[in-house]
């Protein structure tokens, strides 16, 4: 089969795709339980303030109004703090950790929620909430990450000096780490490299905001929680523990979710307050978050000041690397926000580079902004950007041209599995084939000629090159159940969300293979913390890994139970039963039961007491992480007398291990790649210095890219199978993020060759690139 044919056999519709086209999809708006109220949050105007009082008088005079609750009503009904984090030792001690309320006392970044009204409809608990009077007590309040960290700053928590959160060095001396080393590495180099840039906050912008819906049942004591995720049984255990319920007393259910990109894996302020309404009022309350709550509200992400230094010997040999990172969390620890500035960072050290040295600092501070969340990377794109705009700037000092001094410094086929510094083992992988290809495909070697064509049309010309190795996989325990209902199907239960993804689609094509029965016969489930499966949230580029080989082992199980009772109804011993295209059989014979007709007979014998178990199956397991790969190569073309730039082409060379399904490879490629160019050329959250407002509130202010600003994209793959999985799978979903970042910036410091292009910070703004052509123009 030629590679032509074989990815056609790949490419199938995805079965999500009908219902979601014909308006038949059900989001958390579209799930409207009887007699449902309705939830509007009052936010705190400032940055920084103490409420002093909140006076509901005239908003609970308002006809339909049900109800309004505060901080003081949180606190009655025992609602714990919304921070938890794994827990991590820096230089000056452990990571701080403030308590987040589910409604503020003390507002510690604008939109934070102190109030909740509810009412009979949303216009009337709208209406309600203008009226609602609160004094405020406003304090300073900080919110660019340096000003947080200089001494003299207004102090946000008296538990973290100087609003440091954590300190975090890696390696330290107890991990073998030697700073010394890098450090004389450095003083003893031929050349060294050094950077510092920005990575720049920016916003999710989903297209569905979150919203959730509460309700509460005083006969069995326990709560629904209908709300956008990505991945109910998390939810579902971070909430008992804010609630101070065990588990069994919450059920979480998501259903469609349009869009999350790692901001929807965390419970939020609002959440809480919904739970304690619906209890208090004895009914449903539903609350749907606008889009300037939104802007203000969902977690933001990146904000971070990186600097960077790369020893390079006389052969143009990477020698040591030293990396430095301030990052702005903003009012409180998201759940996991300084773990992916930290560790998930350093993890893609050295990138696809032999460099045998790195010394690693990370400085996390807070702010008076909004907390900050994992988005599509989650430290992978910041990590990348820094080493591959060092490599560049390498290139510019020795002379060396960028693809020659990236290709004396990968990391050498036969070098695989290959022990990064910082621990990581990158199990496959050809990364000199994926960089010659990409670079092929890119005709790169014709870039001069199309730059001088260019020239000649009083254009500037510019290619960038971006080399990137991520870690995909995150938490690695995941599970999967079969159930098996007496209808002649089989459920595949999955607890990993999809939140656009393809899992319908997918996993039950996997689940067809490895069974040998007929799609139609398999039923797909998901979204409910009920269904009994140990499961984490769809992030890191880690579902369709560890559901995979949760699945995967799931059905060994159901096979092995399968055995024994077709060898006991066919009266033979198991060793003589085999398993092929949804029978079991006795070998060498015709006598044969199916997989539901076993499943059936085990049912009955468990019913009828003959039996502890049937064919039902529910297993996790633990799967490694894998090491997705790659080089993406972008083109841009700018017009200097304006600074407007075009993408005129993009090419990317992905190494994600074993393709299930090309539609859903480009789909997440494609995606990937434009939030990656929006961070590049136009993204940017913005808050005044002064008031700690936020400037970029709507859609007016912050500019998102449209499909006239996606490039003409060549895509190819350069495979290799993971080792680390079943499915020998690796990630897709954040390639296009993580590599495009430095592929646009470095075309554009290729076009502008001169510092100020060369040291351009994203977003790469019209503005911003007129300024650093003036240069090139009076020359």
């Amino acid at each position: 089969m030629d590679d032509t044919t074989a990815h056609a056999a790949l490419r199938r519709y995805r079965v999500e795709d009908a219902p979601l086209l014909r308006g038949a999809g059900r989001f958390v708006a579209d799930a409207a339980l009887p007699g449902q109220a309705y939830g509007v949050f009052v936010r705190s105007p400032h940055a920084h303030a103490v409420v002093t009082g909140i006076d509901a008088a005239a908003a609970l005079a308002v006809p339909g109004v049900l109800g309004v609750f505060t901080a003081d009503d949180m606190a009655a009904a025992g609602i714990g703090t919304l921070a938890a984090h794994m827990p991590m030792q820096g230089a000056t001690g452990p990571l701080v950790m403030p308590f987040r309320p589910s409604l503020a006392a003390t507002a510690m970044h604008a939109g934070e929620p102190v109030a909740l009204v509810v009412a009979e409809t949303a216009l009337a608990a709208q209406d309600a909430a203008d009226l609602v009077v609160v004094d405020y007590a406003e304090r300073p309040a900080v919110v660019d990450v340096q000003r947080a960290a200089m001494r003299g700053a207004p102090q946000l928590w008296p538990e973290a000096p100087g609003n440091l959160a954590l300190d975090w060095q890696f390696p330290t001396a107890a991990e073998g780490g030697d700073p010394a080393a890098v450090d004389a590495a450095i003083a003893a180099a031929a050349h060294v490299a050094r950077v510092g840039h920005v990575n720049q906050r920016i916003m999710v912008a989903s297209m569905e905001p979150r919203g959730a819906t509460a309700s509460y049942d005083a006969a069995t004591d326990s709560y629904l929680l209908r709300v956008c995720t990505q991945g109910a049984r998390p939810i579902r255990d971070h909430m008992a523990r804010i609630l101070g319920i065990d588990p069994g007393k919450l059920r979480v259910i998501t259903e469609d979710v349009g869009g999350a990109f790692g901001m929807k894996s965390s419970p939020y302020p609002e959440y809480p307050a919904l739970c304690v309404a619906a209890k208090r009022l004895g009914r449903p309350v539903h609350w749907m978050s606008t889009r300037s709550e939104a802007f203000l509200t969902d977690a933001h992400a990146r904000d971070s000041i990186l600097e960077g230094e790369l020893a390079v010997d006389a052969d143009g040999r990477f020698t040591a690397l030293r990396l430095r990172s301030l990052v702005n969390l903003g009012a409180y620890v998201g759940q996991v926000a300084a773990f992916l500035a930290t560790i998930n960072f350093a993890r893609c050290v050295p990138g696809m580079y032999t460099i045998p040295r790195v010394d690693i600092g990370v400085r996390c501070v807070f702010s008076n902004t909004t907390p900050t969340a994992p988005y599509r990377g989650a430290g992978r794109p910041e990590a990348n950007y820094v080493i591959e705009r060092l490599v560049d700037e390498a290139a510019r000092l020795t002379g060396i041209a960028p693809d020659e001094i990236r290709r004396r410094n990968l990391v050498p086929a036969e070098a695989i599995p290959y022990r990064t510094p910082v621990g990581t083992v990158f199990d496959s992988g050809i990364f000199p084939a994926v960089f010659e290809r990409a670079l092929a495909l890119a005709d790169y070697a014709g870039r001069d000629a199309r730059k001088a064509e260019a020239r000649a049309r009083g254009t500037l010309r510019g290619v960038g090159l971006s080399c990137m190795v991520e870690h995909a996989g995150g938490v690695p325990t995941e599970g999967a159940g079969l159930l098996f209902p007496g209808d002649g199907t089989v459920v595949l239960a999955l607890g990993a969300q999809a939140t656009g993804q393809g899992h319908a689609t997918i996993f039950p094509r996997v689940l067809s293979e490895k069974l040998g029965v007929p799609l139609e016969k398999i039923r797909y489930s998901g979204g409910d913390s009920d269904n009994g499966v140990i499961s984490n949230s769809s992030v890191a580029s880690r579902t369709t890994s560890a559901a995979g080989a949760a699945l995967v082992k799931a059905v060994a199980v159901v096979l092995e139970k399968g055995r024994k009772i077709a060898a006991d109804a066919l009266e033979t011993a198991e060793a003589d039963i085999v398993y092929a295209a949804g029978d079991f059989s006795i070998a060498g014979t015709d006598r044969r039961l199916s997989l539901f007709e076993v499943a059936d007979i085990a049912a009955q014998k468990k019913a009828a007491g003959a039996s502890e178990d049937d064919l039902d199956t529910r297993v996790a397991t633990d799967t490694p992480q894998n090491f997705p790969n790659g080089c993406h190569v972008a083109e841009v073309e700018i017009d200097p007398q304006t600074g407007g730039l075009t993408l005129v082409r993009y090419t990317a060379v992905d190494d994600c291990g074993v393709v299930l399904d090309h539609v859903l490879v480009e789909g997440q490629l494609h995606g990937a790649l434009a939030q990656g160019l929006g961070q590049a050329v136009m993204e940017r959250a913005v808050y005044d210095l002064d008031s700690g407002q936020l400037v970029t509130g709507s859609f007016q202010d912050y500019a998102m890219p449209r499909a006239t600003d996606m490039p003409p994209v060549v895509s190819a793959e350069e495979n290799t199978v993971a080792t680390t999985n079943p499915l020998g799978v690796k990630g897709v979903g954040e390639a296009g993020t993580t590599g495009a970042l430095a592929a646009v910036m470095n075309a554009i410091a290729d076009a502008i060759p001169t510092p100020a292009g060369q040291r351009m910070d994203m977003p790469a703004t019209p503005e911003k690139i007129w300024a650093a052509c003036r240069g090139m123009v009076e020359r």
